[in-house]
């Protein structure tokens, strides 16, 4: 999972690869010359303004996203989500989308028209959000997120000098109280759901953990007057998040009465502005439905090779039975499963997985690799409970910052069976996958090729399907190109970690439009998708808590399948892997629909 600037506001061994340039100089070009028009210079300065405009007015209204997008204008900031803000907010996207839809976007270049549909999704969105969808009236994670965002943002990353971080997170600090007082204003219990209401109330005291964290070890390089401040902020804050914490278990918690399941016509709406796709809500879920029935068959036989000669194996015959089929994966799986990593071993083993495939895909040379460093941390408090690791990348306007790769602790309160469980899916050939996925050549890579893009806009609106299915799509990638020395359980295991893919596009519509219990999502995930209940059951609460997000995976990677056969087809035998890899990437992480018809020379639309 990466987690996207959004994202942060709304939730919210170090390995230094040597390499070379990220950028190619001919990387953006396509196939063959495009004999479009000239772009018109007046309509190419006037995109320009409307863009600036809007950049400068959307940072400005999310001082929590743009500390995260490395704008440090408004890191003393904080973002107001009260009614009078949230009716300017909706009346300046409405100005700049009359403005942007005033210009004729076929005179701008190909690059331009890109990124005049990326921002008026993004507009359309943002007004969709606020006037229709209003995640701000039933949504406590928005102010959670804010809140654990706004310190964690100016914290997490060496961008300044500590005492200038050290006074700017006092300025937020002492208006985080004021957000939690709007929380408790906005939000309706009637229309909050429980899963969001009991995530929330356990998130909450994260935020004080990120004091002790990241404010207390470093308070000693502020004096005087500024120290009296911040010791002070930190005061005010504790007791505001004690008065929350007390809200949330007596009243929020207790009223919680929404219904977690958006509903057909918002889902669709959401998906429209979440993917940015051709394929439809149904097409979606004909293919993952498809490719869960062929993937099934390719595990199976990978069963029967790993099986074979195995005392006490399950009947293999080459036409099996659906039983014969479930039975024979499983028992292939639980090879997998008896390799994994002891409790407190799951971040060191994450770090050597992250190294192996680092060197691999240098060794193979699959993609430029940057020299961006990256770092494996333990979750910060305030976002666990949603995944299980994610990818945190500087924003597109800090320079020379460190990537994240972040994972969560298995709680303290879990039993041992439900570690056990845990484990199991988290293998240690799993957690090549999940270093795969998540830093390389995964996201962290996506997210250094993609910073290197010169358009600020498309770096700030980076689109999570391109993200998310590039990540996927490299796990398919290594396995190819022999990683593991094409160890026949890892090929195994990256079936299962795909299926996980293709059972999320099909568990987000189930849960949010065709009203699924949990006992139909955990069967989709524990019997159709061979995961793990520790897995699942975490699944079925994320589904819960997003919506439209899950789909982005296997939709992604899709593209990118669809992308690469195209290319590939058109290219026949002067195909080379690294230089479709390094194009692909040099486009700034659009939606790859765009991506394709630069490289294949097809109209933006």
């Amino acid at each position: 999972m990466r987690l996207t600037p959004l994202a942060v506001a709304l939730l919210t061994v170090t390995l230094a690869a040597c390499g070379g340039d990220a950028t190619t100089t001919s990387a953006a070009q396509p196939d063959k010359a495009a004999a479009a028009p000239a772009a018109d210079a007046a309509v190419e300065a006037k995109f320009a303004e409307i863009s600036k405009r809007w950049l400068d007015g959307w940072l400005k209204r999310n001082p929590v996203t743009a500390t995260q997008q490395g704008d440090h204008s408004y890191d003393a900031e904080l973002d107001d989500l009260s009614a009078s803000a949230r009716e300017e907010y909706v009346k300046f996207s409405k100005g700049v989308l009359a403005d942007l839809d005033g210009i004729d976007a076929s005179k701008l270049s190909r690059e331009n028209q890109i990124d005049a549909a990326i921002l008026r999704n993004q507009l359309q969105g943002d007004i969709w959000n606020l006037e229709t969808m209003q995640s701000w009236a039933w949504d406590p994670q928005v102010y959670s997120g804010l809140a654990g965002g706004a310190i964690y943002n100016l914290m997490a990353r060496d961008y300044a000098p500590m005492p200038q971080r050290l006074n700017a997170a006092a300025a937020r600090m002492e208006k985080i109280p004021a957000l939690l007082a709007q929380a408790r204003e906005n939000l309706d219990p009637a229309r909050v759901p429980k899963t969001h209401a009991e995530t929330v109330a356990k998130q909450n005291k994260g935020v004080l953990s990120l004091i002790e964290e990241f404010i207390k070890p470093n308070a000693d390089k502020l004096q005087g007057e500024e120290r009296k401040r911040l010791d002070a902020a930190v005061a005010t804050l504790t007791k505001a998040v004690e008065e929350h914490q007390a809200w949330l278990d007596k009243t929020l918690v207790p009223n919680a009465k929404g219904d977690f399941r958006v509903g057909a016509e918002l889902y669709d709406q959401k998906l429209k502005f979440a993917l940015m796709s051709s394929l439809s809500r149904a097409e979606i879920k004909q293919r993952a439905e498809a490719e869960i029935t062929s993937v099934r068959a390719t595990m199976y036989k990978i069963a029967q090779q790993v099986l074979k000669d195995k005392p006490n194996a399950p009947e293999l015959p080459d036409a099996p039975s659906d039983e014969q089929q479930q039975k024979a994966i499983e028992a292939a799986l639980e090879l997998a499963y008896a390799e994994k990593p002891a409790r407190d071993k799951v971040v060191d083993t994450a770090k050597q997985t992250l190294e192996q495939a680092t060197v691999f895909t240098r060794a193979k040379d699959l993609v430029t690799v940057p020299d961006d460093p990256v770092e494996i941390i333990l979750m910060p408090e305030f976002q666990r409970g949603f995944s299980v690791a994610y990818c945190d990348s500087p924003g597109p306007l800090d320079k020379g910052q460190k990537t994240y790769y972040a994972i969560s602790p298995i709680p303290d309160d879990w039993t041992a069976e439900q570690t056990d469980s845990f484990l199991r899916e988290y293998n240690t050939r799993m957690i090549h996958l999940l270093s795969i996925h998540e830093a390389m050549p995964g996201h962290y890579l996506e997210g250094a090729h993609s910073a290197r893009h010169p358009s600020v806009l498309r770096g700030v609106l980076r689109s999570g399907m391109f993200a998310e299915g590039w990540a996927v799509y490299t796990e398919t990638v290594m396995m190819e190109n022999g990683y593991l020395d094409n160890d026949p359980l890892f090929h195994l295991m990256r079936y299962k970690f795909y299926l996980r893919a293709v059972a999320n596009a099909i568990l987000d519509q189930g849960v949010h439009v065709d009203n699924w219990t949990r006992e139909q999502a955990m069967d989709l995930m524990t019997r159709r998708t061979f995961q793990q209940e520790r897995e699942a059951a975490g699944k079925w609460i994320r589904a819960q808590l997003s919506s439209a997000q899950l789909p982005t995976y296997f939709v992604g990677v899709q593209e990118h399948f669809d992308l690469r056969k195209a290319v590939m087809a058109k290219r026949g035998k002067d195909f080379q892997l690294k230089a479709y890899h390094d194009q692909v990437l040099s486009y700034g992480a659009p939606p790859v629909r765009f991506v394709r018809s630069m490289m294949l020379d097809e109209p933006i639309k």
